[in-house]
């Protein structure tokens, strides 16, 4: 728990979505906002670990890595070329 805990916490430390969700708190009940956030994110961790689950039950963990490997190396090259 402790481990899921911290990767998740430093994985969205500063990203768009909490931005938008301290911009949302100022105009809106923080409360609301917590309550709302907490579900949301709790929704979609919820269907990554499920959907992961079934991934992995079909797939080998070898396979994963090298079309996530070579994903990450093409999206690497366009930012190369194509970015400005």
């Amino acid at each position: 728990v402790g481990q899921s805990f911290l990767m998740s916490f430093l994985a969205e430390w500063g990203d768009r979505s909490q931005i938008a969700t301290i911009a949302l708190a100022a105009a809106k009940d923080p409360l609301g906002v917590v309550v709302g956030g907490c579900l949301g994110h709790s929704m979609c961790t919820g269907m990554a670990v499920i959907g992961g689950r079934m991934l992995a039950s079909k797939i080998s963990e070898r396979t994963v890595s090298l079309f996530g490997g070579i994903i990450f190396c093409i999206f690497g090259i366009h930012s190369l070329f194509f970015e400005t």
